[in-house]
């Protein structure tokens, strides 16, 4: 399985030839397409051949593109992922609204005691009434606890004043930048089984197209939260870190492997419940804080 997350930071052209990615700038690097599991791409300067795009799209790489300011801006995905895709897709459009609802209920709850764990972890107030929260989701989470854990758990975390529609405070710049990089990996996954990104289980945004994506990250976003807590990421080295986040190890269902790796099983596991309606089958990413 391709194991590297290849950021290109300076202004060069990018190539492809015999299977390898071709950078060529002050000097040329080759990479082995087969290595790369992420391509970034932070200088807007940079420019890609169209048969690189092409090879990219159909190792089902994906690149993710940076405004001027090193922001992730916009991403790029092939169509397809599987040779029988329509049959994923008339799947993915027959899932049961109840096995949806169950499912939504387990994700919120695994999400939910994430965010206890960071409380406790970094003495932070707050978890006892996020573990209450968690025993109450219901399926569908029809009483919105997510959304009241969610006030608890950023208040306790980052004071009473944090809002996170903020996009300019510096400790959502870090959020949001470690969020798009889980988003990128969890979508490229979808797309590799040959669903839809833009289907979600409870995420309907007309306009968002990774409705999928972002049902499936939430257990995950806490893991993103505690890089901050724990004061490991600043301006200087926050999207190094948060790159290189997808090589720690982490363990799922009892073995240790690399978060990326185990994205792959993680999304492969939802995927596998919503076809054959058997939520409680589905396995969780578990990890160690920072």
């Amino acid at each position: 399985m391709a194991f590297r997350t290849v950021v290109i930071k300076n202004r060069c052209k990018l190539e492809y030839s015999m299977n390898y990615l071709v950078c060529r700038g002050d000097n040329e690097t080759r990479i082995n397409i087969d290595e790369v599991s992420l391509l970034i791409i932070q200088n807007v300067g940079v420019s890609m051949t169209a048969a690189l795009l092409s090879r990219l799209m159909e190792a089902k790489i994906p690149v993710i593109f940076c405004d001027v300011k090193s922001n992730p801006q916009g991403e790029l995905l092939a169509y397809q992922g599987t040779h029988d895709a329509y049959n994923k897709i008339k799947t993915q459009m027959g899932w049961m609204l109840s096995t949806k609802g169950l499912l939504w209920q387990r994700i919120i709850k695994e999400k939910i005691k994430n965010q206890a764990r960071n409380l406790n972890f970094y003495h932070k107030e707050g978890a006892d009434s996020l573990r209450k929260l968690e025993s109450i989701v219901s399926p569908g989470d029809k009483e919105n606890q997510e959304g009241h854990a969610a006030r608890v758990y950023f208040s306790s975390c980052f004071g009473s004043n944090f809002q996170r529609s903020d996009h300019d405070v510096q400790t959502n710049i870090y959020l949001n930048y470690g969020y798009s990089i889980l988003l990128s990996a969890i979508s490229r996954e979808i797309k590799s089984f040959g669903y839809l990104t833009e289907l979600g289980i409870h995420h309907i945004g007309a306009t968002n197209r990774f409705n999928l994506s972002c049902d499936l990250i939430e257990p995950l976003r806490p893991y993103v939260d505690s890089y901050v807590l724990g004061e490991k990421v600043n301006t200087e080295n926050f999207k190094e870190t948060y790159i290189s986040m997808l090589s720690n190890k982490v363990v799922f269902d009892g073995s240790c492997m690399f978060l990326d790796n185990a994205i792959h099983n993680y999304v492969q596991s939802c995927l596998i419940a919503l076809k054959q309606n058997k939520v409680e089958e589905v396995k969780f990413v578990n990890y160690e804080l920072p």
